[in-house]
């Protein structure tokens, strides 16, 4: 969105909705991996670098973030 400071894009697992979400498997041993693409701003792309993935997530979860909401605050 235009008006969102959220410019950026992280790939991770979808850490809210827990680690049975992340791997779908089917009869005959074939699965997928669901990963997400979480928009992110600027400051904190640069705070994941300096600090790590893990890092951020915390801080995400800190700060209790709505991830579909395109205009939140930074939490970097």
């Amino acid at each position: 969105m235009d008006d969102s400071a959220c410019d950026h894009y992280v790939v991770s697992q979808p850490y809210p909705l827990g680690p049975e979400f992340e791997i779908c498997e089917w009869n005959g041993g074939s699965h997928a991996r669901i990963l997400w693409l979480l928009p992110i701003t600027e400051a904190e792309k640069v705070f994941r670098r300096e600090n790590g993935l893990e890092a951020l997530e915390a801080r995400f979860e800190e700060h209790e973030i709505d991830p579909a909401d395109p205009k939140r605050a930074s939490v970097a």
